[in-house]
């Protein structure tokens, strides 16, 4: 049975910023905190172990209050951006200096893929291998609670890309609580079991990937997670089956769940916005379609993104489309589009917040 982390009213201060309060409970699963840089993620990692002390609050390890604790007694596993390995070691003796047990070293490196290197020194190791290194290095301590405060932000990207995959059935093979911290977005939602977005020393949100990146508390969340779609509506109408909002001169049907607030933000995420020609919807009434016209895009690798007027340039929509739709349709500026966004994936926020 895994491990719970509880934390409870935590909170920091830091001169001119205050962290906190915080609540939280991490279970054997993968926590990814999201937020912009000086929003507090960092300061979540150090307190849980124990690099700073809180002002008040309490972390909790199956019942076990840490706070007070020293480093060696919170069994707190924590790896940094650069890795941090004794130079004059090699990978080997990095591991070992740490495990637990004597074999320990020769496990991880089968797990993590570092067998070749473990006689090498870290400045013969390329960036992905020590990283994968001081995670062996921390992963051999046996820790309860495992930190990572944005390991793979300063390699390239198609390292990232292949560490990040081989995290992901790492993680899942570890039956403890895992924080990671990133500013990335790509990261959080291919790692995170749940996604907890900071900003100013505050928890805003917390959910699954898909809860919060579809369905934001508030504006900075939705932007944040990448929710270019936002505008000011009125709920005009309620039913058994969702509510009509007004944006504009727009009518969107939606399944979203009546809300007392008839202001509201209208807030639809670019990848669930369909983009086709006209005639391929030209007289079958679909709900929530609109004819716009391709302002711009941009080629962005794994998709393009597409800005669509509507309403003589009143209204500019986002598409994520993929690159095959977008060749198919031989997509240019000033291409006439037709639009079609699913009841389903509007949502609204209230109070325009």
């Amino acid at each position: 049975m895994g491990m719970t982390l509880e934390i409870s009213r935590l909170r920091k201060d830091y001169g001119q910023f205050d962290f906190g309060p915080v609540d939280l409970a991490v279970e054997d699963e993968v926590l990814a905190v999201l937020g912009p840089s000086g929003s507090g993620k960092t300061t979540l990692l150090s307190l849980i172990a124990g690099i700073a002390t809180p002002k008040s609050g309490s972390i909790r390890l199956d019942g076990r209050n840490l706070v007070g604790l020293s480093l060696e007694d919170r069994r707190v596993g924590m790896v940094f951006q650069e890795g941090a390995l004794f130079p004059h070691m090699t990978a080997r003796e990095n591991i070992e200096y740490a495990a637990t047990a004597s074999d320990r070293a020769d496990e991880l490196a089968i797990l993590l893929e570092l067998e070749e290197v473990l006689d090498r020194k870290p400045p013969k190791l390329s960036g992905g291998e020590r990283q994968r290194v001081a995670l062996a290095r921390t992963l051999a301590t046996d820790p309860d609670v495992l930190l990572l405060d944005e390991p793979l932000s300063s390699l390239d990207a198609p390292i990232r890309k292949r560490l990040r995959d081989e995290l992901h059935s790492l993680f899942k093979s570890i039956e403890i609580p895992v924080l990671y911290v990133t500013h990335d977005q790509r990261t959080a939602t291919a790692l995170g079991d749940r996604i907890a977005i900071v900003r100013d020393g505050t928890l805003e949100q917390i959910g699954s990937p898909s809860t919060v990146l579809t369905q934001p508390t508030n504006r900075f969340v939705a932007r944040f997670t990448g929710n270019e779609n936002l505008f000011e509506g009125t709920v005009t109408d309620r039913s058994g089956d969702g509510v009509i909002v007004q944006v504009g001169n727009i009518q969107f049907q939606t399944t979203a769940p009546d809300i007392s607030a008839s202001a509201v933000t209208v807030c639809i995420h670019p990848s669930r916005v369909e983009v086709e020609m006209p005639t391929l919807a030209d007289g079958d009434g679909a709900t929530n379609t609109v004819t716009g016209t391709i302002a711009r895009w941009l080629n962005e690798g794994s998709e393009y993104r597409v800005e669509i007027e509507v309403e003589a340039g009143a209204l500019t929509l986002t598409a994520n489309v993929r690159p095959p739709t977008f060749e198919q349709l031989a997509l240019e500026n000033g291409s006439e589009v037709q639009v079609l966004i699913p009841q389903e994936a509007i949502h609204l926020i209230p109070e325009r917040q």
